[in-house]
């Protein structure tokens, strides 16, 4: 799937699937050790405050629910020329009035913040753009998600890699919903180094399982 550089709204999927593959990985991922990091992650991994990627370097990303269907995307990486463009360009011009405005601007005082995009009454937007801006970031930041390939490329290429037919059936589960702690406890059989327990409180509060947890 080609990313206009700069990102056009239309370039995102539908914010659920974004989601559930975001936060496959994130489950995937999870340990206990990284739980207490906090903020302090590197990764992709599911908090309170929605779904974070972190490379420790180039790129950060979040993805966090405002709502019966709303989302906020936001983050940056270095390729962004947004935050740096004369004149400054405004990010959150034209904005509805849900978006995390108090975390928005303590980024965008900090220099922190690439580009913000959201979600409501089912489709994306994000504030206009000055003619001749060369990138926001959105493609190397979100390119990842958006083609199934790479999304099957991430997840054999993890720390606990899971690999052929079994990366597609989570993929397929977790796009529809319906991932569950048995499959999980399935991947642990087979790779004790994983932390199951993490993994299972991440399943929890990223909503990828119908189906209830185990107590």
């Amino acid at each position: 799937m080609t990313v206009h550089r700069p990102g056009q709204p239309g370039d995102l999927p539908a914010p659920e699937l974004l989601w559930s593959r975001w936060a496959l990985l994130a489950v995937l991922e999870a340990t206990t050790e990284d739980e207490g990091r906090g903020v302090h992650r590197t990764g992709h991994w599911v908090g309170g405050t929605g779904l974070h990627l972190d490379d420790a370097g180039c790129t950060w990303w979040t993805l966090s629910r405002g709502g019966e269907g709303r989302y906020v995307l936001y983050g940056e990486d270095e390729s962004s020329d947004v935050k740096w463009h004369e004149p400054a360009i405004d990010m959150l011009a034209g904005a509805p009035d849900w978006l995390p405005y108090e975390k928005l601007r303590d980024l965008l005082q900090g220099w922190e913040l690439g580009c913000v995009y959201w979600y409501e009454n089912g489709s994306w937007a994000r504030a206009p753009y000055p003619g001749g801006l060369p990138d926001d970031g959105l493609d190397c930041g979100m390119s990842r998600f958006l083609d199934r390939e790479q999304v099957l490329d991430l997840l054999v290429d993890t720390d606990g890699p899971v690999e052929g037919v079994t990366a597609a059936d989570l993929l397929d589960a977790a796009e529809g919903y319906r991932l569950t702690p048995e499959a999980l406890e399935a991947l642990v059989a087979d790779d004790p180094a994983r932390d199951l327990p993490a993994m299972l409180r991440a399943l929890h509060t990223s909503g990828l399982s119908a189906a209830p947890l185990p107590r």
